[in-house]
């Protein structure tokens, strides 16, 4: 039987990982974050510092169907592969590792595109106004104010081109979502109540 997994994109500065945090507590689940990445040093042998200072950089391409069907573990070879593409796959093999311990919540890193032939998902999508964003991205990130809109541009066009490279679809595109919620407009809390409500929904079925 598949396990249920809840996969948060987000936005940066949306709150969405405050979100799949308060939710996987609601829950009673596993919520995954940076856990992830301690769990791919673990397994590739690739030191987690190294793994943080390479999230979703781009280097060369690596075939889509290698990417995708990759499910081996171990060492990976840095004479193969690029070291973005090192980095995607031992953060894969890990999100694989922790979906089959059971429900849990994801956040980020491609987890829906890596899960979706394997697990039962609950693919939802974190958004809110640019304005927004930006305060939440220095009241509560500790980012610098001078030249915060480019900033969270930034950081949100380099989460579209990972996911475009390494799984194949826009990542801000409302098709590729069960839920896409507005947290500016609804809050923090409605957002994890109405997430919840379509996870219990989705384990009835």
């Amino acid at each position: 039987m598949k396990n249920h997994i809840i996969t948060i994109s987000r936005q940066y500065g949306s709150g969405g990982r405050k979100i799949g945090k308060q939710l996987a507590e609601k829950l009673n689940i596993p919520f995954y974050d940076k856990e992830v990445i301690d769990l791919a040093a673990k397994e590739s042998g690739l030191a987690a510092d190294f793994i943080r200072g390479q999230e979703q950089q781009l280097t060369q391409s690596l075939l889509f169907s290698i990417v995708t069907n990759f499910t081996g573990g171990g060492s990976l070879n840095p004479n193969v592969l690029s070291l973005s593409d090192q980095v995607y796959l031992a953060e894969a093999n890990a999100i694989r590792q922790l979906a089959e311990q059971g429900d849990c919540v994801i956040v980020g890193r491609c987890a829906d595109g890596v899960l979706e032939k394997e697990q039962e998902l609950l693919r939802v999508y974190v958004c809110a106004d640019l304005s927004e964003r930006c305060k939440r991205a220095v009241e509560e990130y500790g980012d610098k104010p001078d030249n915060i809109q480019k900033t969270v541009k930034e950081i949100d066009k380099q989460r579209a081109r990972y996911c475009q490279h390494y799984c194949d679809r826009a990542w801000e595109d409302a098709d590729n979502y069960d839920l896409c919620l507005n947290s500016g407009k609804l809050g923090l809390d409605a957002c994890v109540n109405i997430i919840q409500t379509a996870y219990e929904q989705m384990k009835k079925e």
